[in-house]
């Protein structure tokens, strides 16, 4: 049946995975409170799996919610207000501002997501906070997976968001997108953020699929908009990063959700619109002779979808492109992927002294990418032993499941 109690949660878990981040940046942009908005969303959530069984499900599911919402933080406030009198005026104002369908058109919504990213971003904010705003508001990950992300407790991440959020309360860091003229200064932090989110949809950092959909679409759908508002090298760079990765998703895991690596995608399976997009947006990023960081990657990116097999992979240009990136953006991980590269074509001897030094320094060494890369060169070059002890390494520090399946595998194979 439809309306069965089954068919409606599992609707609405469907919503939630693919809507939420947008239902709850419109509440916000609606009640003005980040906590306030997020306990309204979940009662919004709880009412639809209450009412829809018995009343149907809503033409319009998405704005049925944000107004359920809406609704709850109104009745959240009046109950306050009749404990604290400065409720009172806040419930005055708050029923004033917004009429029953105030703020659900479509456009306004879809924009609300942007909106969050800008106010995550606000230079006012530190960098650290900005980065665990984004990954909690915006990317929707647990407070838990983002201590992990940033390598520390989850009680410090807790208090950096805490107070994050309340210094966008208290100086009223508005909820909107800047006007055009200070887009340019905000641009970085901005780029950042959708990058972040979309890594996140490309390679989860844990659970039981490699891929979140949902995220990955809604980077892009972001960064069309960005690019709507100001089509920068960086921002073309950027988008055209995303669609070249984007482009091999269908390509990337088994029917049983297995990780397939790249020299080992069927490359017929890419999505070749995408690519042919993004290779436009490269050209034009670089054609401005602004390229910075994300242009580079994206030319990279480019170079792997321009390549029809992977023994046709251009690696020295690659590696010549990583090369220019660290000197412009000196990271570990990207020293990281510049020895890779130049394992590719000087052999696994060479890659792999780079990696031993990289990982002796201890930048990465709980970096399970660096510890897997390792393994695979020492597997190349015969050192079988340190090949499983970098392995097991890497097996302690994967949180996803397809990729712990891919290391035992790797164990497995070296025990044969």
């Amino acid at each position: 049946m439809q309306n069965s109690p089954e068919n409606i949660h599992q609707h609405l878990d469907e919503i939630y995975r693919k809507e939420s981040r947008r239902i709850f940046a419109a509440l916000i942009r609606l009640i003005g409170d980040f906590d306030l908005a997020e306990d309204a969303m979940h009662e919004a959530f709880k009412a639809g799996l209450e009412q829809w069984g018995i009343k149907g499900i809503p033409s319009n599911p998405r704005a049925w919610l944000i107004s359920t919402g809406r609704f709850k933080a109104i009745d959240h406030i009046r109950r306050q207000s009749r404990i604290d009198p400065l409720h009172s005026s806040l419930l005055r104002e708050f029923e004033a501002d917004f009429s029953e369908t105030s703020g659900l058109s479509d456009t306004e919504i879809k924009d609300d997501v942007l909106r969050l990213i800008f106010t995550c971003c606000h230079p006012t904010l530190s960098l650290k906070a900005r980065s665990a705003m984004t990954a909690r508001e915006v990317c929707g990950m647990t407070t838990e997976e983002i201590a992990h992300a940033f390598l520390v407790t989850p009680s410090t991440m807790a208090q950096r968001i805490v107070r994050a959020k309340a210094k966008i309360r208290e100086t009223k860091i508005p909820f909107e997108v800047p006007p055009v003229h200070e887009l340019p200064h905000r641009l970085s932090a901005v780029l950042q953020v959708i990058y972040l989110l979309f890594n996140e949809g490309y390679y989860a950092s844990s659970g039981e699929s490699v891929i979140r959909v949902d995220l990955s679409e809604e980077a892009i759908r972001l960064g069309r908009l960005l690019y709507d508002l100001l089509p920068e090298p960086e921002v073309m760079g950027l988008l055209g990063l995303m669609l070249l990765h984007e482009s091999r998703r269908h390509a990337r895991t088994s029917r049983t959700g297995d990780l397939i690596l790249l020299e080992d995608q069927d490359r017929s399976l890419w999505n070749s619109d995408m690519i042919r997009e993004g290779l436009s947006l490269v050209k034009g990023a670089f054609l401005s002779r602004r390229a910075g960081p994300y242009s580079l990657q994206a030319a990279i990116a480019a170079l792997h979808a321009e390549a029809k097999s992977p023994g046709a992979t251009d690696w020295p240009q690659i590696a010549g492109l990583y090369d220019m990136l660290l000197r412009i953006n000196p990271s570990p991980v990207i020293e990281l992927n510049h020895a890779v590269a130049i394992a590719m074509y000087k052999g696994p001897e060479v890659g792999l002294r780079q990696i031993d030094d990289i990982l002796s320094r201890g930048e990465l060494k709980d970096y399970h990418l660096a510890n897997s890369a390792g393994a695979e060169f020492c597997r190349r070059t015969g050192r079988i032993e340190e090949s499983k002890k970098s392995w097991e390494r890497a097996l302690s520090l994967a949180k996803q499941v397809p990729e712990r399946r891919f290391i035992e595998q790797k164990l497995h194979e070296l025990e044969m």
